[in-house]
């Protein structure tokens, strides 16, 4: 095992029991706002997924210039189904003693902080995660002992009480969804294969209180080069029936919190789906507005962003990212309560704070800067580019097709989607 990694376990370890012990117990990630693959919390600022050997050996391979805009890989683990004495699924995270050189270029990431109960799934989902009306409907589904896709909500919208709102953020339902069937797929296969190898890669959502989450599925085809005729039927069906074909993009899943109305919203990608270039545009109103007003403030780091990004991909000769994903997240928390002045006695202004501004010092300091939209300061935007399962290149020997050129597809979502947030820019102050 590499020192680097050792770092990693040492740092997150838990304490357990029997075949836990030593290991990393993983908990639901429940920012994941898009995908069908099950993403994991390892550490505060490490998430992992199931390997898929393209998209590692992406992520071992990606050049210098397009690091800077996919997250931080971090290596691999060996993880296990596991059941307590008590019925309990557990997956548990392993070092993986015979891929020693996977963090050869990284560096230790001290991050992880012990946790003060070990986080278990039960065998039934936590209702206590569900709206009322999806809480009874969930009921009535298990009762008949059958799940319909159709019978789930695609947008849930949640009102919060406005004040100290970080204790009253629900998981993301597409979270748990994916975390259910992944585990249920595992407690199935255990008989017969119970380790399976994982990827370590940055969190990126770790920064943030209230993380504000835009997923959008990048390019004008999704199939991969590999994929067979019946996938690749499915899938040129899907860009044709949504804004992928029209534009080069997709919503693939949304969460926003609006602070001005204490409203947080969900959208999974069923909803993505069905969007018009009209209703693509408004869901992008959504994700960048406050309930009331659009904020300008987020629209210009991210055109930044994706103007960098477009210059180096236009740049990366035949790459292809086949239903690769694209990140936009920033925190929805809201900003500190501003101070006034008020005349002192001896003359001189002295701030007056508002009662409860104690509170949001405190929750300040949990990301460690002021993401004030009332203030010239500028919030913390991140824009990256995910899921790579499909990603092929001149470089990946293996591969029988070879692209010429950049990847058109990608570029022409990403041009579009600077158009269309460039209107959204113009227009933030009418």
């Amino acid at each position: 095992m590499s020192p680097a990694l050792e770092a990693l376990m040492e740092g997150c370890r838990y304490p357990g029991k029997g075949e836990m012990k030593g290991g990393v117990m993983l908990e639901p990630f429940v920012h994941q706002v898009g995908g069908h693959s099950c993403v994991l919390r390892f550490g505060e600022q490490t998430i992992c997924k199931p390997l898929i050997p393209r998209e590692h050996q992406f992520y071992k391979s990606l050049p210098p210039e397009i690091r800077k805009f996919t997250p931080q890989y971090k290596g691999v683990v060996s993880v296990s189904f596991e059941e307590d004495e008590e019925g309990n699924l557990c997956l548990i995270a392993y070092p993986l003693l015979s891929d020693p050189a996977d963090l050869e270029n990284q560096e230790p990431s001290p991050e992880c902080e012990p946790k003060n109960k070990l986080v278990k799934w039960g065998k039934k989902k936590p209702s206590g995660l569900l709206p009322e009306n999806e809480r009874a409907r969930q009921s009535r589904k298990e009762e008949k002992g059958k799940s319909n896709r159709d019978d789930k909500a695609e947008v849930l919208y949640y009102s919060l009480e406005k004040g100290n709102v970080v204790p009253q953020i629900k998981h993301n339902p597409w979270s748990l969804q994916c975390h259910q069937q992944h585990l249920q797929r595992m407690k199935e296969n255990s008989k017969h294969r119970n380790q399976h190898k994982f990827i370590l890669l940055e969190n990126l959502t770790w920064r943030y209180r209230v993380p504000c989450v835009l997923d959008l599925k990048m390019g004008t085809r999704q199939h991969g080069d590999d994929a067979s005729e019946e996938k690749k039927a499915n899938q040129i069906r899907k860009c044709q029936q949504s804004t992928s074909s029209s534009i080069g993009v997709r919503l693939c899943g949304m969460q926003v919190y609006h602070n001005a109305t204490g409203q947080l919203i969900f959208m999974n990608k069923y909803h993505g789906r069905k969007l018009s270039l009209a209703g693509f545009k408004e869901a992008l109103c959504q994700f960048f507005g406050d309930g009331r007003v659009l904020r300008r403030e987020l629209l210009t780091p991210v055109l930044q962003r994706l103007r960098e990004m477009r210059a180096v991909l236009e740049a990366c000769e035949s790459y292809r990212f086949f239903s690769s994903s694209l990140l936009v997240i920033y925190d929805g928390a809201p900003p500190p309560a501003p101070s006034r002045s008020r005349p002192s006695r001896g003359g001189e202004e002295e701030d007056e704070e508002d009662d409860d501004e104690d509170e949001d010092d405190d929750e300040e300091g949990a990301y460690g800067g002021r993401h004030d939209h009332s203030s010239g300061i500028s919030p913390t935007v991140d824009v990256r580019m995910i899921d790579f399962a499909h990603t092929t290149c001149r470089d990946y020997g293996e591969d029988g097709i070879v692209h010429e050129g950049g990847d058109s597809g990608y570029i022409f979502g990403l041009q579009n989607l600077i158009s269309i947030l460039s209107q959204l820019e113009e227009h933030s102050n009418d």
